[in-house]
């Protein structure tokens, strides 16, 4: 049986297309949990993760799975940038916008304009709604959860996941036109779950958030008789002022051998900074506090003034230093 569609369009030389979604569970009742990903079609982690996670799901729900059971309705899209995906394309192919900039979307607008309300109009029922992303491709996150101006509930839901980051973002202008935000005015509990470096597949990052959703299903009632197989990570939640990204002041070419997820001290190396010409050290850059490496710098091609590295610190730091948050990922 053919899966269901958000949306169908035609196209002037190529046969027509469709986005296709995962209805689980029984459809009497609303969905409890909506979960989506591929906004951006180079951000292949959430994609192969939601695709594992409905394949997981549905064979639960056709009683292949001995023991476990799924008590609500969950609704999965793995892939709403279908053209990005499949052109290995960030934005949307056509006319180069960022789906992610057009929530909550407008049902006779412009071909993203028209995904991202069919998205709304799918996913707006759920109670739980969880939206999943990489960084770019120059950027490596850790898994996290993410929140923007979160309530109470929220909070508390988001250790649930048993990752080891929970952090609080401000609220912009960059983030207003997400689906994130556009989710707000519905009600219920949001998530942004952010996870590795855009245009590759990274497995050990897909085996973390995999383990986390599966988690959160189990600890919300959404699914039961499951038994964790791995520990949670210790989990360490950071407000508003604890996020420090540390900027280039040179230019070169930066290494490191560093993963995300250490807790650095100040002083740490965190990477060196060569001259492209002729190889010499031009620099070492080091923590300049302690903290935990939640994001680091992959592109070696470095400009003063780019991103390096975002590290999680237990204290606040000085205000004004969010400017780089959505420079990735969102």
């Amino acid at each position: 049986m053919n899966p269901p569609a958000l949306l169908r369009m035609t196209a002037p030389l190529r046969e027509d297309f469709e986005i296709a979604y995962h209805d689980i569970g029984s459809a009497d009742s609303a969905a409890t949990l909506a979960l989506v990903a591929g906004i951006h079609g180079d951000e292949l982690n959430g994609v192969f993760v939601l695709s594992r996670l409905a394949h997981f799901l549905g064979g639960v729900a056709a009683d292949q799975q001995p023991g476990h059971r799924l008590c609500a309705r969950v609704i999965v899209v793995p892939a709403v940038n279908i053209l990005g995906v499949n052109t290995r394309n960030r934005r949307w192919p056509f006319d180069a916008t960022d789906i992610n900039r057009m929530f909550p979307g407008y049902n006779a607008g412009e071909t993203t304009q028209r995904i991202a309300h069919a998205v709304m109009e799918l996913t707006r029922q759920a109670h739980y709604r969880i939206d999943i992303h990489s960084s770019n491709l120059d950027f490596e996150e850790l898994p996290q959860v993410r929140l923007y101006e979160p309530n109470d509930a929220e909070r508390g839901s988001a250790r649930l996941f048993g990752l080891s980051a929970v952090i609080e973002r401000p609220m912009n202008a960059v983030f207003t036109s997400t689906i994130g935000h556009a989710w707000r005015s519905s009600g219920g509990q949001n998530f942004v779950l952010q996870a590795g470096q855009a245009g590759v597949l990274q497995p050990a990052h897909c085996d973390r958030l995999f383990h986390a959703l599966v988690a959160f299903l189990s600890r919300t009632g959404v699914l039961t008789g499951v038994e964790l197989s791995d520990p949670d990570e210790e989990g360490h939640y950071f407000g508003l002022g604890h996020t420090f990204p540390l900027i280039s002041e040179h230019a070169g070419l930066f290494v490191s051998r560093l993963a995300v997820g250490r807790w650095l001290q100040a002083g740490d190396l965190i990477g060196q900074v060569y001259d492209g010409f002729n190889g010499e050290l031009r620099h070492e850059v080091k923590a300049p506090m302690a903290g935990l490496l939640s994001g680091i710098r992959r592109q070696p091609l470095l400009f003063e003034g780019d991103l390096i590295a975002r590290i999680q610190t237990r204290q606040p730091v000085a205000e004004g230093v969010d400017t780089y948050l959505h420079s990735q990922g969102q």
